[in-house]
């Protein structure tokens, strides 16, 4: 069986109705859920892609180094104590926790190469804080 149950991208904006219409009609999808604070996307070929609120979101800067984190993965997951141990076993940290109650609690961390990722449980629906 296995641990990781779907992958999402996500892209932080502050308008994520807005953007997801963009990539709505671009991927020729349709919205596969959302709230208040995030909106997501599947595509005709399966792939998801989500855009989440961060109330403090700016243009990204690239190539310059200035807010240069534009994406990030997220995995979904059923087992997030499982999860975390097969990460860290493969070479992963953890970086940071979620909320810990209620099934949409969230962990960060870091791969072997120290890219930032996400697995979760349900859907997020708090803005990004920062």
């Amino acid at each position: 069986m296995a641990l990781v149950t779907a992958g999402v991208v996500v892209l932080d904006c502050a308008e994520p109705e807005k953007l997801a219409e963009f990539y709505k009609e671009l991927l020729e999808g349709e919205v596969a859920g959302a709230n208040a604070n995030r909106v997501e996307i599947r595509a005709a070929d399966g792939f998801r892609l989500a855009l989440r609120r961060d109330v403090n979101a700016t243009a990204p800067s690239w190539p310059r180094p200035e807010n240069s984190l534009q994406a990030h993965l997220e995995f979904v997951v059923d087992d997030l104590d499982a999860v975390e141990r097969r990460i860290v076993g493969l070479g992963g940290r953890p970086m940071e926790a979620g909320d810990a109650s209620g099934p949409t609690e969230e962990r960060g961390y870091a791969d072997p190469a120290g890219h930032s990722f996400t697995v979760r449980r349900g859907t997020p629906t708090a803005p990004k804080q920062g």
